[in-house]
């Protein structure tokens, strides 16, 4: 059985900004080699209540969201290996367990998003559930040549047990019950997650939005990939789904690509209704759309 965090320490969650630190220490874990950015996302972050049973649990710059029910609770995404030990502490400290974890889902396999995840299921004992070619992924620790960034991104520890996350598949934990939409391009195997979260008779649509930035490894190119041929399409498809989803709260894979720090610290005035912005996935669909844009018509220049 979850403990339960008081009602005043889950109203007071949502004031402790970026600025503060994490409630609670975590072990240091040596950074990722070649990864000259993860030290900068890896930075500690104080969690917070989103909205209802949603808290945010991540690092600064690698979101992860753990949502709560008495019957177990769910984790979307794990951050990089060294992220894994923080996101158990920041779990501890709003009163939750990480062996109360029952389901681990996954946007992508990139080590920025997937890299804790062994551990994080090694301590829960968790289903995790990934997209078939996520899934191959995580199995191997490192992206497949069909990926715009191969070769390009360090190998992390491999995932041993998973399921698999097809478009519009659904999974439950009790009360909890989360629904796959596909969103490649990033990735071949991209999804982002959707659930109701309620505070009293008021339920909110969520949106956990996977990446949807066209970048590459040097000399890949989404106009012309014999790699990835509908890498395209399948970012302009990902932009439409987005976009006709309910969505309510919006949380980014990558929180600054949903303005999440600027609405954490609106919370302290507005509370959670700061992070309520029905018009944020197509802002964010809109957003990937113009920097798609821009990398086409950079790889038409010679």
């Amino acid at each position: 059985m979850p403990l339960t965090p008081p009602r005043a320490l889950a109203l007071a969650l949502p004031l402790l900004l970026a600025g503060h630190g994490s409630l609670a220490q975590a072990p240091a874990t040596p950074p990722t080699p070649g990864c000259d950015v993860c030290t900068a996302w890896n930075a500690d972050q104080a969690p917070f209540r989103i909205f209802g049973n949603t808290y945010y649990v991540g690092v600064k710059g690698l979101s992860s969201v753990l949502i709560t029910s008495p019957q177990g609770h769910v984790l979307i995404d794990g951050g990089l290996p060294e992220s894994a030990p923080k996101i158990i502490a920041n779990i501890g400290a709003l009163g939750f367990r990480i062996e109360d974890v029952k389901l681990i889902l996954n946007s992508h396999g990139h080590i920025d998003h997937a890299g804790g995840l062994a551990e994080l299921q090694q301590r829960s004992n968790a289903l995790v559930a990934a997209s078939p070619s996520a899934a191959l992924d995580l199995a191997s620790g490192e992206v497949g040549p069909d990926d715009p960034q191969y070769h390009a991104l360090p190998k992390y520890p491999p995932v041993k047990d998973m399921r698999l996350a097809r478009d519009g598949g659904q999974f439950n934990v009790g009360p909890i019950r989360l629904t796959a939409h596909a969103t490649p391009g990033h990735t071949p195997g991209g999804l982002s997650w959707t659930w109701q979260s309620c505070d009293g008779p008021r339920c909110l649509n969520m949106v956990y939005a996977d990446s949807l930035n066209a970048v590459s490894r040097p000399g890949f190119r989404f106009s012309a990939s014999s790699e990835y041929p509908n890498a395209v399409a399948d970012l302009r498809h990902s932009f439409e789904t987005l976009e006709k989803l309910p969505c309510d709260v919006l949380i980014s894979a990558h929180p600054e690509a949903s303005q999440l720090w600027e609405r954490l610290e609106a919370s302290a005035t507005a509370g959670s209704e700061a992070f309520v912005d029905p018009q944020a996935c197509r802002a964010y669909a809109a957003a990937a759309r113009t920097l798609l844009d821009a990398r086409l018509e950079q790889e038409k220049q010679p």
